[in-house]
C-alpha cells in the first residue's frame, strides 16, 4: 500500500494523547463515610468495573475513528508499481514489412494488430507509434486512427538495432519517467538475429504474431537464357516453401494483354522458361498464382530497344581483335588511326581505346581528360614503344603511372571475381585455369585504383580508377597470348557495357541502382519518372550524350515506369520489391531473458494497464471511520 500524502501519518502520534490521559488520570476520590453502606458496596464495585470495561471500549473507538480518519486523508492506494508520481510513455512498433501480409487465426498479421491497437488503447491515452516507413510522435489513437486503418506494406523494413535505436529515441529526457517500448512483429529470421542489450530504463515488450501455416509460392528473379537475332529466352525462378505442389500455372503478360502461359510442378525450386520476340518493346510482367504472400506474385520487367554504344578505336596496331568484341549488334564500332582523328568526334563517344600508341598528343590528352570529366570511359593499351612521359601526363589525374618495361615473363593468375567489371560471368571461382601470359610489362602503380586482373607476384595487368581501364602491357600476340584466352571478351566487353549500362531486366527497390539514358537535353529539361498517376523526379546527371539516373528507396511502388523527357516518351523501367520477406521463417524469442514476450497485443496491453493502474482506498478509511463513529454511538446508548 503507498500513500498520496504520506507526510499526514505523522498525525498518528497524536493517538498516543488521549491514551496518556486515559492512563494518568489527575483526577483522585475521596473516601466518605456513611453510616449504614453495607447494602451499596457490592453496587459500587460493579458499577466502577461497568464504568472502566466502557471507558476503554469508548476510547479505542475513537482512537479507531480518527486513525481511518487519517489514514482517508493520506489517500492510501495500492499499485503493482510505483505509479504515483512516475509518467507513463509508451512506444509502439508496429512492422509493416511484406511478410506481416500472412494470415493469422483473424486476418492478416498487421490489420489485426492495427485493429486491437485502436481497440486497446484509452482514447485520451498519449503514446508514440512508428513503422517502417512512418512516425507519429507523442499523439493518441483517436488523433491517428484513420492513418493506422490506412497503414500500407512497406518495402524497406528497418532492421532490428534500427528498430530499437529509433524507439528509444522517442521517449523523453526524463529518466524518472516508466518507459515502455513494445515491438509488435513477427521477427523474421534475418541476417541480424534481434538479441537486445538490456536497458535499466526502459521496459522492453515483444508481441510476436505467427500466421496459421508458414506455406508461400514466390517468383523469386528472371533472367535472360538465350538470345537470338529473333528471340530472347527468359527463365523465371520459382521458389516454394512448403509442401509439393503440382500444376502451378505462370503466366506471363505484355502490358495487360497475355501472351504466354505454363504449368510447372514444385518441391522447393522450379523453373519456368518464355519466349519473347526480340525485336519488340516488352513490358512485362510474369504472375503466379499463390494464396498467402501477394508481394512476391508479381515480378515486372521491361525490355527497350537495343541501345547501341559508341566505340572508338584510336589505333597504331592492329583492331581485329576489337572488332570482333564490339560487333555491329551491340556496338557502334569506329576504328581511327591517331593521324586521321577528328577531334570533334570524341564527345559523341561512349567509350575510347588507345590501342597501343607509342606517343600521346598533348591535344589528345586535353580531349580525353574533358571527355571523361563528362562520364565518358577510357581504355588503354600501352605499345612495347610507348613514351612513358605522355602516358603518365594523361594518367596523372586518374592517379596512375607507369615505370619502367620489364622483360620478364610473368602469368595472369589472379582474377577478382567480385570486381563489378565480372559480374554474373563466372557461375564460380576457377582452380584449374590456363593462365595468359606476357613477355614484358609496365608496372602500373595506382593510389585509389582497382585491379580486377592480377600478375602472379600480385602485380597490376588491368587496374581501374574512376573511369580509366589501363593494361600495363601491350596485347600483341608478340607479347602476349591474351588475346586468345577466354578472359578477353567478359573483360573488354564489360568495359564497353559500363561505357552506356542501359536499363536491365528489373531493379529491386531498396538497392543502389544506376542506369544511362542516351539522350541530349537541353538546358533546364530534366527526366520524370510515371507509374499510373504517380509521378517523381529521379536522382540524375548529365553528361554530353546520356543522363546517368540513380534510385534507391525511392521509387517505392513495384512495377514498371516510364522514363520521359517532357511528353516525350524515352523508355520503360521495371522495380522489383526485395524477395527477403518471402521465406517465412521465424526466430524463437523464449530465450531472452530480459524481455516481456507474447502473442497478444491485446493481452500485453491488458496487462500494462493492470499493473500501472491505481486502486484508490480513502472511500474505505472513511466507510471504517463512519462505522467506528456508530460502534461508539451504540456502545454510548446501550453499554451501562
Amino acid at each position: 500500500m503507498q500513500f498520496k500524502h504520506p507526510e499526514l501519518l505523522y498525525a498518528l502520534f497524536a493517538l498516543l494523547i488521549p491514551i496518556l490521559i486515559h492512563l494518568f488520570q489527575l483526577r483522585k476520590f475521596k473516601k466518605q463515610a456513611f453510616t449504614n453502606v453495607a447494602f451499596l458496596k457490592k453496587v459500587t464495585a460493579q458499577s466502577r468495573k461497568s464504568s472502566q470495561i466502557k471507558k476503554w471500549l469508548i476510547l479505542f473507538t475513537r482512537m479507531l475513528v480518527f486513525a481511518a480518519l487519517i489514514f482517508a486523508f493520506a489517500q492510501p492506494f495500492t499499485s503493482k508499481i510505483n505509479a504515483l508520481n512516475t509518467q507513463k510513455e509508451t512506444v509502439v512498433y508496429i512492422d509493416n514489412s511484406f511478410s506481416m501480409q500472412a494470415k493469422g487465426e483473424e486476418g492478416e498479421l498487421l490489420k489485426r494488430a492495427v485493429q486491437d491497437l485502436i481497440e486497446n488503447l484509452e482514447v485520451t491515452e498519449n503514446f508514440s507509434v512508428f513503422t517502417n516507413n512512418y512516425t507519429f510522435k507523442n499523439t493518441t489513437i483517436t488523433a491517428i486512427k484513420n492513418e493506422l486503418l490506412q497503414l500500407d506494406y512497406a518495402s524497406n523494413q528497418l532492421n532490428y538495432d534500427a528498430v530499437l535505436l529509433k524507439g528509444k529515441n522517442l521517449f523523453s529526457t526524463n529518466s524518472g519517467n516508466q518507459q515502455q517500448l513494445i515491438l509488435v512483429s513477427d521477427f523474421q529470421t534475418k541476417e541480424t538475429a534481434f538479441t537486445p542489450t538490456l536497458d535499466s530504463l526502459i521496459s522492453l515488450h515483444a508481441v510476436q504474431l505467427k500466421p496459421v501455416n508458414s506455406n508461400n509460392l514466390s517468383i523469386d528473379s528472371l533472367y535472360i537464357s538465350n538470345k537470338t537475332p529473333l528471340n530472347i529466352e527468359l527463365t523465371a525462378h520459382v521458389s516454394n516453401q512448403g509442401k509439393p505442389l503440382k500444376n502451378i500455372p505462370i503466366s506471363l503478360f505484355n502490358n495487360e494483354n497475355l501472351i504466354a502461359k505454363t504449368a510447372i510442378d514444385i518441391e522447393q525450386n522450379a523453373t519456368a522458361v518464355f519466349t519473347v520476340n526480340n525485336e519488340e518493346s516488352v513490358n512485362g510482367s510474369i504472375v503466379i498464382d499463390d494464396i498467402n504472400l501477394a508481394f512476391d506474385n508479381t515480378l515486372f520487367f521491361s525490355i527497350n530497344k537495343a541501345t547501341k554504344a559508341n566505340v572508338l578505336a584510336i589505333n597504331e596496331s592492329d583492331d581485329t581483335f576489337l572488332k570482333r568484341i564490339y560487333s555491329e549488334n551491340e556496338f557502334q564500332y569506329t576504328s581511327v588511326s591517331l593521324n586521321e582523328l577528328n577531334y570533334s568526334d570524341i564527345e559523341n563517344q561512349n567509350l575510347i581505346v588507345l590501342n597501343e600508341l607509342e606517343s600521346i598528343p598533348n591535344s589528345l590528352t586535353t580531349a580525353l581528360k574533358a571527355f571523361t570529366d563528362k562520364g565518358g570511359f577510357l581504355m588503354i593499351i600501352p605499345s612495347e614503344k610507348s613514351d612513358l612521359q605522355t602516358y603518365n601526363d594523361l594518367l596523372l589525374p586518374y592517379n596512375m603511372r607507369f615505370t619502367a618495361l620489364n622483360s620478364s615473363e610473368k602469368r595472369i593468375t589472379t582474377i577478382h571475381y567480385s570486381h563489378p567489371l565480372y559480374k554474373d560471368v563466372f557461375n564460380k571461382e576457377v582452380s584449374n585455369f590456363q593462365y595468359p601470359k606476357v613477355q614484358s610489362f609496365y608496372t602500373l602503380n595506382s593510389s585509389n585504383g582497382s585491379t580486377p586482373l592480377q600478375f602472379e607476384d600480385g602485380k597490376a595487368f588491368l587496374t581501374k580508377s574512376d573511369q580509366v581501364y589501363a593494361f600495363s602491357a601491350s596485347l600483341k600476340t608478340e607479347n602476349s597470348n591474351f588475346k586468345n584466352s577466354p578472359l578477353i571478351v567478359p573483360t573488354l566487353y564489360n568495359v564497353g557495357k559500363q561505357s552506356l549500362k542501359t536499363s536491365e531486366l528489373y531493379y529491386v527497390i531498396g538497392e543502389e541502382n544506376k542506369f544511362d539514358i542516351p539522350i541530349s537535353l537541353q538546358q533546364d529539361d530534366i527526366l520524370m519518372m510515371t507509374l499510373n498517376d504517380e509521378s517523381l523526379i529521379p536522382q540524375q546527371q548529365y553528361f554530353n550524350n546520356k543522363v546517368q539516373i540513380t534510385t534507391n528507396d525511392v521509387p517505392a511502388t513495384a512495377g514498371t515506369y516510364t522514363v520521359s523527357n517532357k511528353l516525350d516518351f524515352i523508355e520503360n523501367i521495371s522495380y522489383n520489391y526485395k524477395r527477403d520477406e518471402s521465406m517465412l521463417q521465424y526466430q524463437d524469442l523464449s530465450g531472452i531473458k530480459h524481455i516481456n514476450l507474447s502473442h497478444s497485443l491485446p493481452d500485453l496491453l491488458g496487462n500494462l494497464k493492470s499493473d500501472s493502474k491505481i486502486n484508490e482506498l480513502w472511500k474505505w478509511f472513511v466507510i471504517f471511520a463512519l462505522g467506528f463513529l456508530a460502534i461508539e454511538l451504540l456502545i454510548l446508548k446501550y453499554f451501562k
